[in-house]
């Protein structure tokens, strides 16, 4: 599958609501440094008011998800954070890779 215009990965996890603070700590660093890579074109993060603990963020990547799994997730910087917050899930993390559209139905307002 190609992937033109590059991907978006949305992922989800589930934090205990008394660890989200401890969560947020170990992921700024990583938030921090995966921001300041190239091909990284966007990334968001969200909570869901009604289900504390629920974290979700949008990554948006010039590049593939097989780029992704090869060259990006396998940094030394991600390996402290998944140490420290794995431990933290109460349930397994959900992802998934969609191929974006690019500018044709893409919108980013001020």
């Amino acid at each position: 599958m190609t992937f033109s215009h590059g991907m978006s990965l949305h992922v989800t996890v589930y934090v205990d609501p008394e660890n989200v603070d401890g969560f947020f700590t170990a992921f700024k660093p990583v938030f921090d440094k995966v921001t300041a890579e190239p091909e990284c074109l966007f990334f968001e993060v969200y909570l869901t008011p009604s289900t504390p603990g629920k974290i979700s963020w949008v990554e948006n990547w010039s590049k593939s998800p097989d780029w992704f799994l090869k060259e990006q997730i396998t940094k030394d910087y991600y390996k402290e954070y998944f140490a420290v917050t794995e431990s933290m899930f109460t349930k397994p993390r959900e992802f998934q890779f969609l191929e974006r559209l690019g500018d044709k139905y893409s919108y980013h307002g001020n």
